[in-house]
């Protein structure tokens, strides 16, 4: 820090606020490291607290907004899985492009469509899952023989198909209300910056994530989300919120509840990571500005959770405020080592043994970041020293914040709320040809929408790009779930669909 003097009060607090600052931060990572080791309890129900996983019907919810040229592939894959108490409630947002005639025309009884139309549509994905789960609850809440589990997977989601097994294994501890799965980064291999994303991922489902199975303050993200309908009830009519992060938002009220969060590593879900700075920018100010409206939250979490859960709570909403904090610091230390690089091009004395002390701080926990990737990525030919180049670089790629989080809050302050969903980008094999995955701004087609509801139809599962490659599961899974039912049984019905016309289909409910 930069001050006047040894007694300057000014460089007082700034000095040791610094420390503080910074000794807290590797303290709570630290903690979260060790304990993240370890299995929580929670593993392990009581007989008593426990149901049949076969009794357990998974209903997902697919937001999307004009996704025709994604959308018969996603479903598709999802449809690979055959289970016979597997739905797939897709959510047509106020699509113009067909989205609904291609799910429509997907020649399996296990999906159907719920259109909304403005007014309503169009208002944010929180609304959109609020108006789809009072279908779910009117279609399949009313069996009381029956525990319903609501997933959300985003429309160019590539759900592991074990996702679905481990779902129920997961939820047959009845005292679980949700379930987060890992994300990883499907284009890693062609992007530095989208490499840099899954490594982002991965630490924080490696790290956060499995500590705060510990401190039951696990939290949810917008994909690969998996909730009880029963623990969505216990939040009201309507559990998600208007917030532009509706998903950290009902975590953090479902830990409030009598229900508790868990996470998963034994499976993922992959989507597209962004390779442009300038988009990843939109992305994470609209991420930023959603957990900066959560500030609300925290009156909240101090009347309803305890203990641990109720600090990393307090955590975890105010690391917005404390990353804006933290870049004013990283900016006066660029500035002092610009000033002592200047001195000693003029010729002054320097004593340079802070340098070390200041790189172990900087990169220290990147390095140890660095390894705990190595081993989730070495099957796939990472070599260690690579992995630690890649370190250095996620330290970096860290500083990003500085960027979109005073960006976002200007935005809050200014009252700019609204957000248009990130581009897709066309994914591209090793032979160079393109992918199903469309590009930014799709090309206008000639064809009728029922053309291309046909094509979707007939081609379920598209083919993925052919250096597309599952990776393995975050922890090796020394006990697989049992098996269900692999077909779905000739006499199963469609769920009834209503009419073009209905509320459910053609206004928001």
């Amino acid at each position: 820090m930069i001050g006047g003097g040894a007694n300057d009060p000014v460089a007082l607090v700034g000095h040791w606020g610094a420390v503080v600052m910074i000794g807290t931060g590797l303290l709570y990572v630290l903690v979260l490291l060790l304990i993240s080791r370890r299995s929580p309890r929670i593993e392990r129900p009581r007989h008593s607290g426990s149901s049949r996983a076969k009794d357990i019907l998974v209903v997902i919810l697919m937001p999307c907004l004009n996704e025709a040229e994604v959308i018969g592939a996603s479903v598709g894959r999802l449809l690979d899985i055959p289970d016979d108490k597997l739905r797939i409630l897709v959510i047509d947002d106020g699509s113009d492009d067909g989205t609904a005639d291609v799910v429509r025309a997907i020649p399996d009884p296990r999906v159907s469509v719920m259109r909304r139309v403005p007014p309503r549509a169009r208002l944010g994905k929180g609304e959109a899952l609020n108006d789809a789960l009072g279908h779910v609850r009117d279609t399949w809440g009313g069996d009381p023989g029956t525990d319903v589990v609501v997933g959300v997977v985003d429309a160019d989601g590539r759900l592991e198909p074990q996702a679905i097994d481990e779902t129920r294994w997961a939820f047959r501890n009845r005292r679980i209300g949700a379930v987060q799965f890992g994300v990883r980064i499907n284009n890693r291999f062609s992007s530095l910056l989208a490499r840099m994303q899954d490594m982002e991922f991965v630490i924080f489902t490696e790290v956060f994530q499995r500590g705060r199975r510990h401190l039951r303050s696990v939290g949810m993200g917008g994909n690969a989300q998996f909730a009880r309908l029963d623990a969505l009830s216990a939040l009201g009519e309507r559990p998600w919120t208007k917030s532009l992060t509706e998903d950290f938002d009902l975590g953090v009220r479902l830990n409030g509840t009598r229900w508790v969060n868990d996470f998963r590593p034994t499976a993922a879900v992959h989507q597209q990571g962004v390779t442009s700075l300038r988009r990843l920018l939109r992305q994470r100010t609209r991420w930023f500005q959603g957990n900066i409206q959560s500030l609300d939250l925290l009156g909240r979490a101090a009347r309803e959770q305890r203990g641990l859960a109720r600090a990393d709570t307090t955590w975890q909403i105010l690391t917005p405020y404390v990353l804006l904090a933290a870049s004013l610091l990283m900016a006066s230390f660029g500035i002092t080592v610009a000033i002592v690089v200047s001195k000693a091009v003029l010729g002054h004395s320097q004593t340079w043994w802070w340098l070390l002390s200041a790189y172990l701080l900087a990169f220290g926990p990147g390095l140890v970041f660095g390894v705990l990737y190595w081993r989730i990525e070495r099957s796939e030919g990472l070599g260690l020293l690579k992995s630690l180049c890649y370190a250095h670089l996620f330290v970096l790629y860290g500083l990003l914040p500085a960027l979109f989080g005073w960006r976002a809050l200007l935005r809050e302050i200014v009252g700019r709320t609204g957000w248009a969903k990130t581009s897709r980008e066309a994914e591209k094999s090793a032979d160079g040809a393109e992918s199903a995955v469309p590009a930014a701004e799709p090309a206008t087609r000639q064809e009728e929408p029922a053309t291309r509801a046909a094509e979707a139809g007939t081609a379920g599962a598209a083919a993925l790009p052919q250096d597309f490659r599952i990776p393995p599961a975050l922890v090796r899974v020394d006990r697989l779930p049992p098996r269900f039912p692999r077909t779905v049984p000739p006499g199963i019905q469609r769920s009834p669909r209503p009419p073009a016309t209905s509320e459910h289909h053609e206004a928001a409910a």
